[in-house]
């Protein structure tokens, strides 16, 4: 099943922008998943299970990195990435 998933992290300190960076490129250089940035979100394409792995992962690593930070996701169970198709769902 595909799925996609529109993310954002908000880093509970001072210096936001780093963790912020740091998560987001840890998500690119995994070649398993599609993503697309923009000023107000990160939103990840790809194979559900592969997905749900990759963003527990780099979720439990950024909290042990980084300290508290809230992720806010909301998850379809459709591949939406516009950069493919239109979509007719």
């Amino acid at each position: 099943m595909m799925l996609s998933v529109e993310i954002s992290n908000y880093p509970l300190n001072e210096e936001y922008i780093e963790p912020i960076k740091d998560f987001i490129n840890r998500l690119l250089a995994n070649d398993k998943l599609r993503v697309s940035c923009n000023t107000m979100s990160t939103q990840i394409f790809g194979e559900h299970d592969e997905v749900m792995q990759v963003l527990s992962a780099e979720m439990k690593d950024s909290f042990e990195r980084f300290g508290k930070m809230i992720f806010v996701c909301k998850f379809i169970n459709s591949d939406l990435d516009p950069a493919l198709k239109p979509h007719d769902d």
